[in-house]
């Protein structure tokens, strides 16, 4: 039996107020003056002169606003290559994402991808990336998604939604400021936190989960129900606790693999666009076959904080349409025999998912 040889984030700084040490962190990573930083930045800061008067800019670094409204695409991470390499005079220094899911995800595929040739596409699947990234710092304004942490950053490519699963893509340096999550609307600070419930849920159940993944997973579990279903605690001590929770949930997966929620979500966001952290919660919301006990947990916490699901996502969808997603979800193998085992085809049919999908 060979075990995997796991990649951690090597650096991470805690604690409130913690944004404004980062001209310090990365400066000695700068190669030159003509190298410089790219803040790759949620442009729902663009008009928020609080944070982006904060980000240490010098000689050439600049800053890139990006839309998270839809999931990262190959051809977004592309571009964004395209025309980083076409302004700047040298390879850049670093890039530096701040925002949530997404524009973590484009910071680490756009590291990537300066160094290796071809297409991000190219790159979707399990360990394909030859080259070392350029260095790359993680800023997370939101919490839930583990993609602080993790070894992967999901593309929705012309083919398909995979991520690019390699040991170069983490991040080299995570910054972790509970204080940036201040406004954050509470629909999206329930579906990202589900999305980080959903992450220990499916490694808890898993096939996969060895000891190293449970001891995070369990971390993770046990805050997200003190965040969301016991409440009632103070705002700050909330916000800590999830950022840390999303960092646990992250690490969970990284030794184990998520489950059918994540399977099922990836249809849903190949073919309607539908968000990460929304899609799980519409796909978990039927599970109750896999994970009886969480969907009811999972309910509960619905009800509590007052989350209306949208309805009939999937009711009006051609028969081609619901294949293509049918198609996405079955192609996700490592998933399916985490959550279900090696026999997974037995029981995970096109004819089920086509009835779970219509059920959503």
């Amino acid at each position: 039996m060979s075990y995997k040889n796991f990649p951690m984030v090597p650096r991470v700084v805690f604690g409130r107020g913690s944004f404004d040490q980062l001209g310090e962190l990365i400066e000695p990573k700068r190669l030159n003056i003509n190298a410089p930083f790219i803040f790759l930045v949620d442009d729902v800061f663009k008009l928020d002169g609080e944070l982006t008067s904060r980000i240490p800019l010098a000689y050439n670094d600049r800053i890139i606003y990006v839309s998270a409204d839809e999931e990262p695409k190959t051809s977004q991470v592309d571009e964004l290559v395209e025309s980083i390499i076409v302004t700047s005079k040298e390879r850049p220094s670093g890039i530096i994402g701040v925002g949530g899911g997404t524009i973590l995800d484009l910071a680490k595929a756009v590291a990537i991808m300066l160094t290796n040739n071809g297409k991000s596409e190219d790159y979707q699947g399990w360990d394909l990336v030859k080259n070392k990234a350029v260095y790359h710092v993680g800023i997370p304004t939101i919490s839930g998604t583990g993609s602080e942490v993790s070894r992967t950053t999901v593309l929705t490519g012309p083919k398909r939604k995979l991520g690019i699963n390699s040991d170069y893509t983490p991040f080299d340096q995570v910054v972790l400021d509970p204080e940036l999550t201040n406004g954050v609307p509470k629909d999206q600070w329930f579906y990202t936190g589900m999305d980080c419930f959903i992450h220990s849920v499916e490694s808890l159940n898993g096939t996969y989960l060895n000891a190293f993944s449970k001891t995070y997973g369990d971390m993770a579990y046990g805050l997200c129900k003190e965040i969301y279903l016991n409440g009632g605690l103070p705002t700050k001590e909330a916000q800590d606790k999830l950022m840390m929770a999303s960092w646990h949930g992250g690490m969970s997966i990284a030794y184990s693999q998520v489950g059918v929620a994540h399977a099922v979500s990836y249809g849903l966001s190949y073919l309607l666009g539908t968000k990460h952290g929304i899609g799980n919660c519409i796909v978990f919301n039927h599970l109750e076959e896999f994970y009886p006990k969480d969907v009811a947990l999972f309910k509960t916490m619905m009800a509590k904080h007052d989350i209306q699901l949208p309805q009939g996502i999937c009711s009006d969808l051609s028969e081609s349409d619901l294949n293509i997603m049918i198609d996405v979800a079955l192609g996700l193998e490592p998933l399916w025999e985490n959550a279900v085992g090696k026999n997974w085809k037995k029981t995970i049919t096109s004819k089920k998912l086509k009835e779970l999908y219509l059920k959503m």
